[in-house]
């Protein structure tokens, strides 16, 4: 069809917007223009009217995603019984014909690979902790250990799109996108979504990460999240063009929105309205983002705490302490994808390296949001989308061995906003397998973090090609009420 056709035809289906809704998004669009002298001042808040369903206790939320699946048994999930079971094989019966991944699936056996790790109970919780965090144990009694999370998902992709978006396909909206969506924004100047990706230090083969992690899907662009690169530019194309001053930028950005509004008044669509309000955070953020990043008013206690990498950019660390000054600016959700969990092969070499990246700058994280006060109103997720088999892939000895994905329990920790601290939940069996009590589907997971944030998981959701969309999904689950103060 002649693209003039197209547009036409565009024209003729959505007139009613030019003659009924011009009034209405017009409104909306000066709203979203920047503040001009004796104007009233932005909204910083936005979202729905009906959210927060009830009073939250916290209103900004930190998820620490250890993307790859981190080995339970040689972290949070103490089994010291398997110490007998030594490379004997996994009974059948505890088995029980569940899935198995095709790169264990053809071994002729599944012999037992106790954890070559030593684990000791921690804080008055009493909560076992393996060596290989010793930060963490000493927030035993700050944080709730979570030991029966569970998902259908058993490769990485999909289960990394199950926990992030609610669902194993893409295209659906990210957690992230849903609580930008649903509470809006408190920092007209910065995202209220923002993500990072550091460095790691162990296997460096690892998953790719997509933007569809912390994108929209069905929502308007506006809601996805801003990834905050260590290098060149903390976002891209922040900074103007060589032989473009701020003066010429701004005049750019007016005669663009007055475009876009003409767009908008003959089209109706309403990506163009978050064209234009994302411009526009562009154009703030010129300001903003630079003093984000910038830790020279950060004391050295501070960075000492946080370890030695906490100055040097694309690291966890410094991740973590971006994570705090965000949320001291009121950015409602910060995610921080750490890759390299995937350990096949050699836990023995990579897995203390993976949680020397992680341990103390977490722990600082935790005391960092503690000491100002912020903890009581901040949730922070620590986790990885499924776990890893009692099992050992590849070659077994007494000092190395693999494990293979492992979706029927996992573990993962929270700590803050809403939050029991010094709880340790869910347990399995002495294979660390199956569970054995208080199983936690991620969609559970998903709908304890929103309930914290104030948002019923069951009341918030889009219709979106006949169907009502929400990020828990359509089945019955719930928030995990003896987790939550």
């Amino acid at each position: 069809m002649d693209p003039r056709q197209e547009y036409g035809l565009a024209l003729s289906r959505r007139h009613f917007f030019k003659l009924g809704g011009l009034g209405l998004g017009t409104a909306a669009l000066s709203s979203m223009l920047p503040e001009r002298a004796g104007a009233a001042p932005l909204s910083t808040s936005g979202g729905l009217p009906s959210i927060p369903h009830f009073a939250p206790k916290a209103k900004r939320a930190i998820y620490l995603f250890m993307a790859g699946a981190p080995s339970q048994m040689d972290m949070l999930d103490y089994k010291p019984k398997m110490k007998d079971w030594y490379d004997k094989d996994l009974p059948e019966s505890i088995r029980a014909g569940q899935r198995l991944t095709t790169m264990t699936s053809g071994q002729t056996r599944f012999p037992i690979a106790p954890s070559k790790f030593k684990f000791a109970q921690h804080g008055q919780s009493g909560g076992w902790f393996s060596e290989l965090l010793p930060h963490t144990a000493k927030m035993a009694d700050d944080i709730a250990v979570v030991r029966s999370v569970n998902t259908e998902a058993i490769n990485h992709d999909p289960a990394i799109t199950y926990i992030c978006t609610g669902n194993q396909l893409p295209g659906r909206a990210s957690l992230g996108a849903w609580l930008s969506y649903g509470l809006g924004s408190e920092n007209k100047d910065l995202p209220s979504f923002v993500v990072m990706t550091p460095n790691w230090t162990g296997r460096q083969q690892a998953q790719a990460l997509y933007n569809r992690l912390w994108g929209s899907g069905f929502l308007p662009s506006k809601y996805q999240g801003v990834a905050l690169r260590s290098q060149g530019d903390p976002i891209l194309f922040l900074s103007n063009p060589d032989g473009v001053g701020g003066d010429l930028r701004r005049r750019m950005l007016d005669s663009l929105g007055r475009m876009n509004q003409q767009a908008f008044a003959e089209i109706g669509d309403p990506e163009t309205q978050s064209r234009i309000a994302q411009y526009e955070m562009a154009f703030r953020m010129q300001t903003s983002v630079p003093e984000l990043t910038d830790l020279r008013d950060e004391t050295q206690q501070v960075l000492d705490m946080y370890g030695p990498e906490a100055s040097t950019p694309g690291t966890f660390a410094s991740s973590c302490l971006m994570a705090r000054r965000m949320i001291e600016r009121d950015v409602r959700f910060v995610q921080i994808f750490h890759r390299g969990w995937d350990q096949h092969g050699n836990i023995a070499g990579d897995l203390p390296n993976q949680c020397r990246d992680i341990d103390q700058p977490a722990w600082a994280l935790i005391q960092d949001l503690k000491q100002r006060g912020l903890l009581d109103d901040t949730l922070v997720v620590w986790g990885g989308e499924f776990g890893r088999t009692v099992y050992c892939q590849g070659g077994l000895s007494q000092e190395n061995y693999g494990r293979d994905h492992h979706p029927r329990c996992f573990s993962i920790w929270m700590a803050g906003g809403g939050i029991k601290p010094g709880v340790v939940y869910g347990e399995t069996d002495d294979f660390g397998y199956n569970i054995t009590k208080d199983p936690v589907h991620i969609h559970d997971l998903n709908a304890t973090i929103l309930h914290c944030l104030g948002i019923d998981h069951r009341k918030l959701s889009v219709q979106f090609q006949g169907l009502d969309m929400r990020l828990t999904g359509v089945e019955e689950h719930q928030a995990v009420r003896d987790l939550l103060i």
